[in-house]
């Protein structure tokens, strides 16, 4: 009797779950400034130096001790699509500023400080592109820009990213980095919670997948909407995730709390995610579940069973 590709797909799972039974917790102690541009980079968790080139060929991953440095969108999507097949959408939607907020600085003001700084109009790069030739719609947040949090303009668009899904009968994917929601929208921000779940309930309606990467960190709103209302929920290895931050959950429970309880090793074992992925890995595994869930669940492929 052949495999089914759920077979198959779990005998290429398992091997990658084993490997994290011993997490180092080391992907929150990492700092962008702690990474280098030049010939060399330093490994934050061993102190040991590296070529540079080593690691950028080894997606931003230190292949040692399998620390996790942080890329943006645009090379997460380099490392992820198929060569030329990712054709960007809504790239000049950007968020206005409805409740005229004003901190130290005008909320325009900051905007425009994190584009400059960026390179980014907003905290998701959205698109349709291509995956081992499985066409999907898919949406990657960026926490360079205003630390990833969730405003209007980065909630339409990935709301619009999944209706682009239903409306062409593609999967949809979600990677998410989020401080959670934008503080200088107000209730803005947090409506768009909730406009990205209601979606993702037409594109569940309309029996299509939805896959959700979570990477480090990934908190707030982000993680109490669409972060983990995926099918199937995939993590980087040593990510944060949670709601709340640890010492506002520990003044406010008054508890002490086990160590490394928000990151994906913990949060895997309790069953909130579902795999944890290596960077290196991520393509090939997010084909497979391709392959299963949407592939295999075609008229064609089904009527080719029969």
């Amino acid at each position: 009797m052949t495999s089914s590709p759920l077979d198959d797909m779990a005998e290429s799972i398992s091997p990658i779950v084993a490997t994290f039974d011993k997490p180092t917790y080391s992907v929150r102690r990492t700092r962008r400034k702690e990474i280098g541009h030049g010939l060399y980079i330093k490994d934050p968790v061993s102190g040991e130096t590296l070529f540079t080139k080593d690691v950028v060929e080894n997606q931003m991953v230190i292949p040692s001790s399998g620390h996790h440095l942080p890329i943006g969108a645009r090379e997460r999507l380099g490392f992820l699509m198929d060569e030329g097949s990712f054709v960007e959408s809504d790239a000049k939607l950007r968020s206005a500023d409805p409740l005229g907020f004003k901190d130290s600085i005008a909320y325009p003001d900051r905007l425009r400080k994190y584009e400059k700084a960026s390179g980014l109009s907003e905290a998701v790069i959205c698109g349709v592109g291509a995956i081992q030739g499985i066409e999907v719609a898919i949406a990657v947040m960026d926490f360079r820009f205003c630390g990833g949090t969730l405003g209007s303009a980065t909630g339409e668009k990935i709301t619009r990213t999944i209706e682009t899904a239903i409306s062409r009968k593609i999967p949809c994917i979600i990677f998410s980095t989020s401080g959670g929601a934008r503080m200088q929208e107000g209730i803005l921000s947090l409506m768009q919670m909730a406009k990205t779940s209601a979606a993702l309930g037409r594109l569940a309606e309309a029996g299509l997948p939805y896959i959700s990467v979570l990477t480090h960190p990934t908190t707030g709103g982000v993680s109490a909407s669409y972060a983990t209302l995926g099918d199937v929920i995939i993590a980087e290895p040593g990510a944060l995730i949670g709601f709340a931050g640890p010492r506002v959950i520990k003044d406010t429970t008054k508890v002490t709390l086990p160590e490394g309880f928000q990151t994906s090793e913990f949060l895997l074992n309790l069953g909130l995610i579902d795999l944890i992925v290596p960077r290196p890995q991520m393509r090939a595994q997010i084909a497979a579940l391709l392959q299963a869930l949407y592939v295999g669940k075609r008229p064609e492929a089904e009527a080719a069973k029969k």
